[in-house]
């Protein structure tokens, strides 16, 4: 008599954590549109209702996405920082942390900032967008300590900074810019942003 080896039950984190990952793919090669609880329940193989347990609907999916990247970002931010070193190079090893993690995710960091501006959006993804946010301006912040740059209100400062890095990302992702070649040439970038385009 033979058994038939029933499928792997998923433990509480590990289906939440496989969901995530399925929903990543989906957005990653087919859009938002195609994102559904339905869908991401046959993919990992659970019952219709599993996903429920953890997402009440498709804009608590969204969230969870959009939280799962910014505190993957945030990670990446953080090891890159070096408070010790001097001002541009922090700058340029951040700058360097956040355009990596937009051009490796560049339809999950879409969704980001979208889900960000939704009115709907959670109190933990709020916190989540200030904690990147601050990275900056409290480099933005030792940096005029130190007589380093301008004085000046940081957030306004770190939102220059901020528009020029995620120009660069929006441009790789729709293809005016390679990649690449912004990275390798990133160096420059920051450093004109930091001493501005007059001639000395």
């Amino acid at each position: 008599m033979t058994h038939m080896s029933a499928p792997r039950p998923y433990h509480h984190g590990d289906l939440r954590a496989a969901l995530l990952k399925s929903a990543e793919r989906t957005l990653r090669d087919k859009g938002v549109g195609a994102l559904s609880l339905r869908e991401l329940a046959r993919d990992v193989g659970v019952s219709h209702a599993a996903p429920g347990r953890h997402f009440k609907d498709k804009q608590a999916l969204l969230d969870a996405l959009a939280l799962d990247g910014y505190e993957r970002m945030n990670q990446a931010l953080t090891a890159a920082d070096r408070p010790d070193r001097p001002f541009e190079e922090r700058m340029t090893a951040l700058a360097r942390a956040y355009l990596g993690f937009a051009v490796e995710n560049p339809e999950l960091l879409e969704l980001m900032f979208a889900r960000k501006h939704d009115p709907d959006s959670s109190a933990q993804l709020a916190a989540a967008v200030d904690r990147s946010l601050n990275t900056f301006t409290r480099l933005v912040a030792d940096a005029q300590e130190q007589g380093e740059i301008v004085q000046g209100d940081p957030e306004r400062l770190t939102t220059v900074a901020a528009a020029s890095l995620h120009g660069l990302a929006a441009l790789i992702a729709g293809c005016a810019l390679d990649a690449e070649e912004t990275l390798a040439g990133l160096d420059t970038h920051v450093h004109l942003l930091l001493h501005g385009l007059r001639p000395r």
